[in-house]
């Protein structure tokens, strides 16, 4: 397993316990640092992406969670399981606000879609792939036209 997948895993288990005890934002570094003490091996190297990665989640969320809304219209926030929920609140944090050239699209999807399969619901993969290949058709057609994303 790659350092920076064990990475997104340590940012989605902090993600998942600081949205189930609505914790505050400023709360996510201490639930970080008790998960890389406890799952890190592996990602020591990764600190800086996993604190760029997880304060951009917090930083953008409301942004993320209208996309989550808009994309995913018959399925309302509350009601994705937090999983699913983190997971697609990084891959999109990834797809629209991360660096293209570190983390190209399709990659962000993958990851997000495995991140589904390991820690997810029979059906999270399918799921979140649906979601971010939604918006990343959206993202290409912007592109084509010359807008910029975010």
């Amino acid at each position: 397993m790659s350092s920076r997948h064990i990475a997104r895993s340590i940012v989605l288990q902090s993600l998942y316990e600081w949205d189930f005890n609505k914790k505050k934002n400023l709360e996510i570094d201490l639930i970080i640092k008790k998960n890389m003490e406890e799952f890190g091996k592996g990602a020591e190297d990764e600190k800086d992406f996993i604190k760029s990665l997880s304060e951009g989640v917090l930083k953008h969320r409301e942004k993320i969670d209208k996309i989550i809304e808009k994309s995913a219209p018959e399925w309302p926030l509350e009601q994705i399981t937090i999983i699913d929920r983190n997971v697609l609140r990084i891959g999109i944090f990834e797809l629209l606000f991360g660096d293209e050239k570190e983390v190209p699209p399709k990659v962000a999807i993958n990851e997000a879609i495995e991140l589904a399969k390991s820690y997810g619901g029979e059906s999270s993969g399918r799921f979140i792939n649906g979601v971010l290949g939604t918006i990343y058709r959206e993202l290409e057609k912007t592109k084509d036209s010359g807008v910029k994303k975010d």
